[in-house]
């Protein structure tokens, strides 16, 4: 596994690149990991691709150039977001790729179908948050004022903390769920990560038919994976999308949420016919 940088007008943005296979596949993690998360697959796709795990945005040692409140506001279009993508492909003389994406990342995933499929050969996601991102987040992320509270609670000292301990009393959340929040906002950096996430993105809300009707008219083989145990995006999230895509596979594994494992790979292998 190899570091790298790859630098444009909005984003010095950094990457692993591991495998040394001839198809490429980019690879988009979720949130509050890195672009290491994908990198066991190594042992059993390395042959067949070379892998390129991106930090994404307000992840790790991507940075915008740009990171004030204000640029953080105006937000990415999907046009942006895919002409980053392209200019990294060019630099790497990448023609055609395959997507890997799990939760968050499907943001980043759904929006280059939508906009260049043709170059799409395998387009993978597990837990797509894209498809139906709930809506607390969908709050926080579009909503005027959903937003400006999150954006004042994100950036005081004890606003979010405060929050989640409400929310715990009054039983909203449970001491599990509690804990699991708590450590993605323990910090001035984790919050405003969180804040610059819902608020950069939001521009990124998957356009259902032209994604259904992209995949299918370059029939780009799709694959769908999703956590029997996963109660944030269940399988039942895809019901009225994923069976308009003609190529398309779903299938349920026995995990939760936290899926990108060996199992996850395994049943990757399978749908991959990598025998």
């Amino acid at each position: 596994m190899t570091n790298h940088y790859f630098e444009n007008k909005l984003v010095k943005m950094h990457y692993y690149q591991f495998g040394n296979g001839p198809k490429a596949m980019l690879c988009f993690h979720g949130y509050g990991m890195h672009g290491k998360q994908f990198r066991q697959l190594e042992e059993r796709f390395g042959a067949n691709y070379t892998f390129y795990g991106f930090d994404l945005f307000f992840h790790k040692e991507t940075k915008l150039l740009d990171e004030s409140v204000a640029n953080v506001k105006q937000g990415i279009t999907k046009k942006e977001l895919t002409q980053l993508f392209l200019d990294f492909c060019k630099s790497k003389s990448i023609d055609k790729f395959s997507i890997l994406a799990y939760s968050m990342g499907s943001f980043y995933a759904c929006t280059l179908a939508e906009e260049v499929a043709e170059k799409i050969n395998e387009f993978i996601v597990a837990a797509p948050a894209s498809l139906k991102p709930g809506r607390i987040i969908t709050f926080f992320s579009k909503n005027t004022i959903g937003n400006k509270l999150l954006e004042h609670l994100a950036l005081s000292n004890n606003g979010m903390t405060n929050l989640l301990a409400t929310l715990k009393r009054v039983k909203v959340i449970d001491a599990k769920a509690h804990e699991i929040l708590y450590r993605e906002i323990a910090t001035p950096e984790l919050r405003f990560s969180f804040f610059a996430c819902a608020t950069y993105l939001r521009f990124l809300k998957l356009d259902i038919q032209k994604f259904t009707e992209e995949l299918n008219q370059h029939n780009v083989k799709s694959i769908f994976i999703f956590g029997k145990r996963d109660h944030s995006y269940p399988a039942k999230i895809g019901d009225n999308i994923i069976s308009k895509i003609t190529n398309a596979q779903q299938l349920e594994i026995d995990e939760n949420h936290d899926m990108i494992n060996q199992n996850f790979a395994q049943t990757l292998a399978t749908l991959l016919n990598d025998h």
